[in-house]
């Protein structure tokens, strides 16, 4: 699991955007996205968090990777 900070994002329509960028290069990914902390979740993900957070700023949208907790 992947967690990002994405500070930019704000409407559905960016959550559509920011979903879209992640299963484009994450086909199989589950996307979810809570507006009020500006935080996208990417679960059952392969590969690096740098990968996905460079597919979402390519949307328009910097995303800043997060740390998981231990």
């Amino acid at each position: 699991m992947h967690r990002f900070k994405v500070e930019k994002m704000g409407c559905g329509g960016c959550a559509k955007s920011v979903t879209r960028a992640v299963l484009g290069i994450q086909p199989n990914a589950r996307v979810e996205v809570e507006f009020g902390a500006k935080l996208v979740t990417v679960s059952d993900a392969a590969g690096p968090a740098g990968r996905i957070a460079q597919a979402i700023a390519a949307a328009g949208f910097p995303a800043e990777p997060l740390l998981a907790a231990a």
